[in-house]
């Protein structure tokens, strides 16, 4: 009973990775949940399967972006399923404990990500990033959020001058780069918040 659940805990903080930094991974909060996600280069398994090694002795949750079919082989935590990928899946296929989680940009991606049937739907981009100058904003966000029933997360842009902000927007959680890779103190006294 205790492992179920701990099993279906639903981490409120994801942070992107895509490499294995062992070092630097050890250092976050194992409350925070691993997302790999490289678009630049094709997926080791080898890699992906030390993550995953990694993750699960330290008790922290670890999804593959982009890659159902491996995160399912390699039975990790779940699958990614960023906005660009559109297709549906066959949830049945999926064990209970999998979980996919998804990304959106508008309410046309929301209802995509809901048929695909995705757990979490992450609302980007929040604010700027250095890729991304098209942003939401927090009452955009607010808006699209109301078009599911589904948990959001608050995605892009959410740094350490921009992190108070996330008071007024309605989401589960946020996820993060920069900020959780450069800010430790403060992502601890976040996460007691949560």
């Amino acid at each position: 009973f205790i492992n179920r659940i701990m099993h279906n805990f639903l981490p409120n903080i994801y942070y992107f990775i895509n490499e294995f930094n062992k070092e630097y991974i050890e250092k976050i909060d194992k409350k925070i949940a691993i997302i790999y996600r490289n678009y630049q280069k094709k997926i080791n398994p080898s890699e992906i399967l030390k993550i995953k090694n990694f993750c699960k002795k330290n008790g922290r949750k670890f999804y593959l972006a982009n890659n159902i079919e491996l995160a399912i082989k390699l039975k990790l935590d779940g699958a990614y399923l960023p906005s660009f990928c559109k297709k549906l899946i066959n949830n049945k296929k999926l064990k209970n404990n999998f979980l996919l989680l998804g990304s959106a940009h508008n309410a046309k991606e929301i209802k995509i990500k809901e048929k695909q049937g995705v757990t979490l739907i992450f609302l980007s981009s929040l604010f700027a990033t250095n890729n991304n100058k098209k942003i939401l904003g927090i009452n955009k966000f607010n808006l699209l959020a109301k078009h599911t029933k589904k948990k959001v997360i608050a995605l892009g842009g959410i740094r350490a001058n921009n992190i108070n902000k996330l008071n007024l927007i309605n989401s589960y959680g946020f996820a993060s780069i920069s900020l959780i890779k450069d800010n430790y103190k403060l992502i601890k006294s976040i996460i007691k918040k949560y």
